[in-house]
């Protein structure tokens, strides 16, 4: 091999700078799109066209290029490079966020919207963090990407109704184009460029393989999860804004509300996301989230003429809602093979996006055909759908992904490695791909003797 891989290492200085800076792209590119969930619906109304479809419309249109776009731009990133279609995506975001501040009908925000999300960029920066970091700290890189979206999804819709209280929803959208022109000079002034640009199974799509994930009756159940429960968070955000203002909330106070809310339901839903992985509950804590979803909904259509009542089962929706954000990759990364991990976060993210698209959709024609109550009542039946269907789930295994690298061993040594590595203790499969010089591992970290696979790494390495 031509470094030594050491599994207990920390990343170095260019791994850290590397990840940190495409964490801090990811996040300020969803933090433009968080921003606008609880103030675009109020805007929205007051627009020459508006009706409450195209209210619904305008939320969620940015899903539906997210999902056509997705794996286009991870292909092209294969032949024309990693930053250069990061910046085509992110200038496409901030086209979009300037025809959105300078629109005055819903026609035009549905412009801007749309070509906000002609920015699909995700799958790109994943791969480009692949290429800057080595394998034994894939997963960790990985990791901090993570954490950076649900962060700025908790600023984001409680910095969203202060700007807008301080300049308008306009600001708002104004702020989003500065956030994506900052990101923009990240990617060219602070990301390195990969000495080389390489297939990444654990980060990227691979289309070949996409057939054989979509035939995986756990990972559909998983992606049919997160279609359902961003399709009811889209659609709380069509009506809610606009029931806690008849309600009685003043303008601009809406973060008076989301801050408190978001913040406590959070230290609510940590302890449960620690005991659903320490103590090995994944299957009890989540079907428990989706419960907890499904009576806020129901709370919700009962009492949405109530300011205290909407604030409190909205507080009851995030405990759920921010569990099964957590706990849905990793259940994803757990079920899916090690070497189809890339692929199938593919799909998960599609259905994702599909869902928001939905949820805009039919929360805004569902509002205008039927009133509020009919939105809260279909998202309860939406997340008891989802509620049956994970009753039958398996207990995942509460295993984790390694990646360790096979270069400059020949075949024989690398099959070699990989019969001896199996002999470890937490070792549970490994899938080694030879002409990609990378063996991906599945290990239980409560068992893995992390010592003896360093030494077996280091007397390959010598070889």
């Amino acid at each position: 091999m031509t470094t030594m891989q050491d599994i207990t290492s920390p990343m170095t200085p260019s791994e850290k700078r590397a990840t940190m800076a495409l964490a801090g792209t990811y996040a300020l590119r969803m933090l433009g799109l968080f921003m606008i969930l609880p103030v675009l619906s109020l805007f929205a109304e007051q627009l020459e066209g508006s009706t409450p479809a195209l209210i619904g419309l305008a939320m969620s249109i940015y899903g539906l290029p997210q999902v056509l776009l997705q794996i286009p731009f991870g292909l092209l990133s294969d032949r024309f490079g990693r930053k250069k279609m990061i910046i085509i995506g992110l200038l496409l975001f901030l086209v979009g966020s300037v025809i959105a501040a300078l629109s005055t009908t819903i026609y035009g925000i549905l412009v801007g919207r749309a070509f906000q999300g002609a920015g699909a960029v995700s799958a790109v920066i994943m791969a480009l963090v692949a290429d800057l970091t080595q394998e034994v700290h894939r997963t960790k890189a990985m990791a901090l990407i993570g954490i950076s979206i649900g962060a700025s999804f908790g600023v984001g819709i409680i910095a969203g109704p202060v700007i807008s209280g301080f300049g308008g929803v306009q600001s708002v959208f104004w702020v989003t184009a500065l956030l994506t022109a900052l990101a923009i000079l990240m990617i060219i002034y602070i990301v390195p460029d990969p000495q080389q640009s390489k297939l990444h199974r654990d980060a990227e799509v691979v289309p070949e393989d996409m057939l054989q994930v979509l035939k995986n009756p756990d990972l559909l159940r998983l992606n049919y999860g997160i279609f359902t429960l961003h399709l009811i968070l889209m659609a709380i955000f069509v009506v809610v804004p606009s029931l806690m203002r008849n309600a009685g909330l003043l303008a601009g106070h809406e973060w008076q509300v989301y801050l408190p809310v978001f913040v406590i339901s959070m230290a609510f839903a940590v302890p449960f996301v620690i005991v659903a992985e320490k103590k090995r509950k994944m299957k009890q804590v989540f079907i428990g989230a989706i419960a907890v979803v499904m009576l806020a909904e129901l709370g919700l259509s009962a009492v949405h003429e109530n300011l205290i009542g909407i604030i409190g089962f909205l507080w009851l929706f995030f405990c759920g809602f921010n569990l099964l954000e957590a706990t849905l990759p990793s259940l994803i990364s757990k079920t899916a093979p090690a070497d189809l991990k890339g692929t199938a976060m593919g799909a998960y993210s599609s259905s994702q996006f599909m869902g928001l698209f939905m949820g805009g959709l039919v929360g805004g024609w569902f509002n205008g055909k039927f009133g509020v109550t009919a939105v809260f009542l279909f998202c309860a039946v939406a997340a008891f759908s989802w509620l049956l269907l994970s009753l039958s789930m398996k207990p995942p295994r509460y295993v984790a992904n390694l990646l360790i690298s096979l270069e400059q061993l020949s075949e024989s040594q690398a099959q070699a490695f990989v019969a001896d590595m199996l002999k470890i203790v937490g070792v549970v499969e490994i899938t080694p791909h030879y002409q990609e010089a990378v063996a991906y591992l599945k290990v239980d970290n409560q068992q893995l003797d992390r010592e003896q696979l360093q030494r077996l790494i280091n007397q390959y390495a010598g070889l």
